[in-house]
Order: C-alpha cells, then structure tokens, then sequence
C-alpha cells in the first residue's frame, strides 16, 4: 500500500473512468473488469541442506483471446493484487496493440539478487512444474515471459522443463517467449520494451499542434531525458534515446541514488564503467546523489521516463516534476491523482499500457516464429537482396554514375530478423498511437491518453462478444 493506494486500485479507477466515457454496458464491465482465475501455490525448494517454502502466482485476467501472456516477476515484495492489476494491464495492453493475447502474469515472492543461481534455477523449475499440473502454461494456453527480476536465463530454465514435462508437443518452444536465441527466441527481444518506449515517444513528439502546447519543437533531436530505472528497459530506452533520437541523457536513477549531467552523460562511458561490476555512483563523468533516490524525478529535462517500479509518480512530488512529457517505462509508475495534477499542469503523459507494450509484441513475434518453426527474413533475404541489386544496377544506368560501394552493400542485403522486429514493432507504436490519438479527439468524454488509450483497449475486447448481442 502507498499513500495513493495500490496498483490494482489504479487500474480499476482507470478501467472505470474509461468504461464510463464509452457507455459501457454495466453487466459486460463487471465481466470485462475482473480477473477470471488466480492461482495461489507454496512449494518446497532445497537450500543448501535446508527446505524452503516458496509462495508463487499465476493470474489470467481475460481469455477473449488465446493463449493468455504475460511476464513472470522475482520479488520479495509481490503479492496476489499486484498479479492481478498486472494481468489486467496485460489485457489492456495487448487489445491496444492489436496483439491476440488475453493478460495473464505471474510471480514469485524472491529476491532475485540476494539467491544463489542454483536455488534461482530449482525454484524457476519447480514453479515450472507447478504451473503445467494446473494447466497454467502451454503454447496455446498460457505462455509466460520475463518481467522484473527474470530474463532470458529464467525462461530458457522454464522452456526446457515445460519440454521435459511434454515430449509429444511440437510447439514446446512456444511455451514462453524472452528466450535467448540460440534457443527459440528473437532477435530484437531484449531491448523490445525500451525500443517500444523510444518509438511511441518519438510518434507522439512528431505531432506539430501537441509540440507547441507543451513549447517544444516536433521531434527527438536535442531534448533532455531524464530516465528513472536503469533495468532492462531504462538502459536500452536511453540508448536509442541518444543515439536513434538524437536526444540527451541528462540524469539517471537506480535504488540507492541518482547521477546528473547536464551536458549529457556519456552512456558508452557508463556501460563500460558498470561492465567492471561498478556502481552507476561511482561514475567520473557524472554527480552522484545519495540522499533521495526518488528526487531524480525532479531533474528538470524535456522527457522523464520512469522506468523502475510502480507507484513512483504520486501526489507528493507531482507538483515538484519539472518535465514537459512523461514517457510510462514501467507499470503503474504514475497514480491516479498525481495525474490529476500532471493534466492540470500541462504535462504530456504516455500512458504504460501504451508506452510498455513493446515487449508483448516483440513476444507475439517470437511466438508465431516458434509456432511455425522458421525464422523471420529466411525465405524472402536472399529475392530481396536481388530485387534491390538490380533496382541500383537500374539507377546506376540511368543516371551513369556509380554508388559508393558501402551504400551498395547496404541497399542489398536485404532485411535480418532483427530487422524485420524492428519495423513491425515501429508500425506497430505508430499504428497505435494513431487510435489513441483519434479517440482523444472525436470524444469529448475522453480528457487524457490513458482514458483513450483503455478506451480503444476496452471496445477491442468487448467486440469478442457481438456474437452474444451484449455489446452494439
């Protein structure tokens, strides 16, 4: 519990304003709302020559599609609630991007950091298990990917105790996503969430007419970042950040401080420095900060990205963020009432369910790669890369003048996997926003992104059930 409530009070306050903009009818709201099965499970895991009790969770919020999708998420802090808020989102999610997923997530109460790897592995096995005796995981039933404190480590222990546990399945693979590549997984997959959060800022900062509402030009180019959160998705959004948007990284949050640059901080500089297993503080070419890790919320930039836990942007600094656009890296970073109070300053806020959703569609990719057994760009590469050869030969002819050779390399290799993910992850942003945008602007019941964007969500999952005549 926080001062402004929990993640699941957020996301039915969120859910209920949007259902009401849209008139939505009262018995398919109740129904829409809630999560359809939780499950709750302890089981025993030897540490050492001790047996431990481990308590873990799996929620599915919604089947009006299948396989349900969601992450699995090691903390020490996690409880029944937060599974189901995040599953719910998860819906949300998926139906905004046009993914055919239902939300589902799960969890382990561990600390990820502070276990030894051969617990983490027997513990990551066990749940496994656990999960295939309840029929919560399968390619075409429910299939799991990394969250907060699991990776590719995690889910490539979890494919291969789902394929022990159900030799005859072809699709085993397909079990989760977020695998490393070498087994099963996609290129482009560890970076998706962060790549998703440049893409939809970048579409939403291209728009002239909400630029000068918020006295910035259109564009990525020179404006100042501040990202709170340097995770998976903190890290890889403030490198496409700096070096596909042109942007400046001017400070940056972990748990236990804050550093601050206003020139710019030097983020190859900074992985090489943490790659020595050193400390973001410790860092030459930045001040640190120490007191109040929470106060780099406060860093005056252009965009803030809150990329860490929930429930960070509350009513108690929301009048302090000196930040034009706020870009949701995380869950639930941002309550209800402090953005309330972010609208009524005129901050821009993109909302998680948008912002977050890379990582489900680079997932989605991952498994229709995995359920048809062939990877992306294999087939087409090669007639591409023809096409394009040709098409220089052409130009070279008619205009008698003879391309560099490193711009004809590039013009014919034709597209890798990754970049395939890339562009549908790129179209897939833009497409989005695009709904989002417009259902801001035909209804004058919806005041805000995130009402538009659970609005859109919300329609998307009620047309699965025209067929029952309940929604018109």
């Amino acid at each position: 519990m926080t001062q402004n409530g929990t993640l699941i009070d957020s996301v039915y306050r969120q859910f209920d304003a949007a259902s009401a903009a849209i008139r939505l009818p009262e018995d398919l709201r109740r129904h829409i709302r809630e999560c359809n099965a939780v499950v709750e499970f302890r089981f025993p895991v030897r540490v050492g020559k001790r047996i431990e009790m481990y308590t873990g969770w799996r929620a599915e919020h919604s089947h009006h599609r299948k396989p349900t999708k969601g992450g699995i998420r090691y903390s020490e802090h996690v409880d029944a609630d937060e599974v189901r808020a995040l599953a719910a989102l998860m819906s949300f999610k998926c139906a905004l991007v046009n993914v055919p997923f239902g939300g589902s997530k799960g969890a382990v109460r561990v600390n990820p950091y502070k276990t030894p790897v051969d617990v983490l592995e027997r513990i990551t096995r066990r749940y496994t298990a656990e999960l295939f005796n309840k029929r919560f995981i399968g390619p075409g039933i429910n299939v799991p990917a990394p969250d907060m404190g699991t990776g590719e480590r995690e889910m490539a222990w979890m494919s291969d105790t789902y394929d022990a546990m159900s030799q005859s399945d072809l699709n085993s693979f397909a079990c989760v996503t977020g695998k490393p590549v070498s087994q099963g997984g996609i290129a482009g997959r560890t970076e998706a969430t962060g790549r998703g959060v440049f893409y939809g800022t970048r579409e939403a900062m291209s728009r002239e007419e909400d630029m000068k509402k918020l006295k910035l030009t259109p564009g990525t180019e020179g404006k100042t970042v501040v990202v709170q959160g340097y995770g998976n998705v903190g890290r890889h959004a403030a490198q496409i950040f700096r070096k596909e948007g042109g942007a400046k990284v001017v400070a940056i949050g972990e748990w236990n401080g804050f550093i601050v640059n206003r020139d710019g901080i030097d983020l190859d500089a900074l992985e090489k420095h943490r790659a020595k297993g050193k400390s973001i503080l410790d860092f030459k070419g930045a001040k640190a900060h120490t007191k109040d890790p929470s106060k780099v919320l406060e860093v005056p930039c252009d965009v803030l990205i809150p990329a860490a836990l929930e429930n960070q942007i509350t009513t108690k600094n929301a009048r302090k963020l000196k930040c034009k656009l706020i870009a949701e890296g995380a869950n639930g970073p941002t309550t209800p009432d402090a953005e309330a109070i972010l609208l009524k300053r005129g901050i821009l806020v993109l909302p998680d369910i948008y912002l977050n959703a890379g990582g489900v569609t680079v997932s989605y990719f991952e498994w229709t790669k995995n359920i048809g057994h062939i990877r992306f760009g294999r087939m087409g590469k090669r007639l591409e890369a023809g096409r394009e050869h040709r098409i220089v030969q052409a130009v070279e002819k008619a205009t008698g003048k003879t391309i560099d050779e490193t711009d004809r390399a590039h013009f014919g290799k034709g597209s890798d996997e990754i970049d395939i993910v890339r562009s549908g992850l790129e179209g897939t942003m833009i497409e989005a926003y695009g709904e989002m945008r417009e259902a801001l602007r035909r209804s004058k019941r919806i005041q805000d992104l995130r009402t538009a964007a659970f609005a859109v969500a919300i329609k998307k999952i009620a047309s699965s059930y025209d067929s029952l005549g309940i929604f018109p």
